[in-house]
């Protein structure tokens, strides 16, 4: 979100509102690691939920029936869900009830998907593969389907046996950024893997005493999941190893209050997006107010990444279109089309007319 109306409710000193505006801050600003947006309608709610004027409980049910009176009607807009999830993923933030325990794990998933997902709660039972960005198009290798449970139970079980004692804050971010991105790499879930990991382990934070109410979580969502990615990949022939670095800078900004800078471009594995120069969106692409802006500061963090894909990719290109957007970022029809409009609105591309409708190319192209 851009403009995000929970911010003031994170620096609110009265400790009830401050709360809830985090778990609405963060739950929203998860949904960035599908590619999902909340609606207006949900903003509102959660707005409500906090100034006390409903509770967790009637927030969910007006969502519910919000939904039941005004079905989506488009296959590809999962509005619905991004809404859903959001509001429960605040009501989980909000309750002070955890176990550590496997089974917590998968409730979470089956308290944030009932309804969404026919699998929610449930391990998968099918080995699968994701094309990654941030990997330039490879995929972590996740776990085996057939051996879930049990390496599920023994990351858990060695988590528990581990003594935090007598550790510095820097061997303690390690050692929490390598059982995250474990417990991540597993993929125990076929959907909904990332958003139930996050918030299994902000809870497990705060078991240990870490205050994390903070935006990091919302505003750096698509990054701390490139993290997660990075830190479990290896292409050991081209110099690519495992990392946890990235996701040690998000916990440093997430628990330590530190100001790392978090962008999507450096974890690329390319390096291609390395340099922190900032791309103007002015003179070369567009105008927005008078100021020149960081793609990263206009789009959220994934939109950002597919900017960033599509101009190394098509940059060059005198003409390209929708069906040019789904080769090269697997985008479904409805989201290629989306995307494109949005960067016409930016000015980032701009018609080319005499070639179909639907035609573009970036602004920075030589006439």
């Amino acid at each position: 979100m851009n403009k995000d109306p929970f911010k003031e409710y994170i620096k609110e000193s009265e400790p009830d509102k401050r709360d809830k505006g985090y778990a609405w801050h963060t739950a929203i600003g998860l949904q960035a690691v599908d590619g999902l947006k909340t609606s207006e309608y949900l903003v509102q709610t959660a707005v409500r939920n906090i100034e006390g004027e409903i509770s967790f409980e009637e927030a969910n049910a007006l969502l519910q029936s919000h939904y039941e009176e005004n079905p989506v009607r488009d296959a590809d807009d999962r509005t619905e869900e991004a809404d859903k999830v959001s509001a429960r993923i605040a009501t989980l933030l909000s309750e002070k009830a955890f176990s550590f325990t496997p089974n917590e794990y998968l409730s979470i998933h089956r308290k944030l998907f009932t309804g969404i997902y026919s699998h929610a709660g449930r391990i998968r039972d099918y080995n699968i593969t994701k094309k990654e960005w941030v990997l330039n198009g490879a995929t972590v290798l996740y776990g085996s389907a057939t051996e879930l449970r049990a390496t599920l139970d023994y990351d858990f079980s060695e988590e528990k046996k581990f003594s935090y004692k007598n550790l510095t804050m820097d061997e303690i971010i390690h050692h929490l950024a390598v059982f995250v991105s474990r417990l991540w790499q597993i993929h125990v879930f076929g959907e909904g893997n990332t958003r139930t990991t996050a918030a299994f382990f902000i809870k497990y934070l705060r078991m240990l005493g870490f205050d994390a109410t903070n935006d990091i979580f919302a505003e750096n969502a698509w990054y701390f999941r490139n993290s997660l990615v990075r830190a479990n990949y290896n292409d050991l022939k081209n110099g690519i190893h495992e990392t946890t670095e990235y996701l040690e800078l998000f916990l440093r900004n997430l628990l330590l209050n530190e100001s790392n800078p978090l962008h999507n471009r450096t974890l690329h594995i390319s390096g291609t997006f390395k340099e922190p120069e900032k791309v103007n969106i002015d003179s070369k692409k567009a105008n927005i107010g008078e100021e020149k802006a960081n793609i990263e500061d206009v789009f959220t963090a994934k939109t950002a990444s597919h900017i960033q894909v599509l101009e190394e990719a098509l940059g060059s290109e005198l003409v390209f279109g929708r069906s040019d957007v789904q080769r090269v970022l697997g985008l479904k029809p409805t989201r290629s089309s989306a995307l494109l409009r949005e960067m016409a609105e930016h000015g980032i591309v701009e018609p080319v007319f005499g070639h179909g409708k639907g035609k573009y190319r970036f602004r920075n192209q030589e006439r």
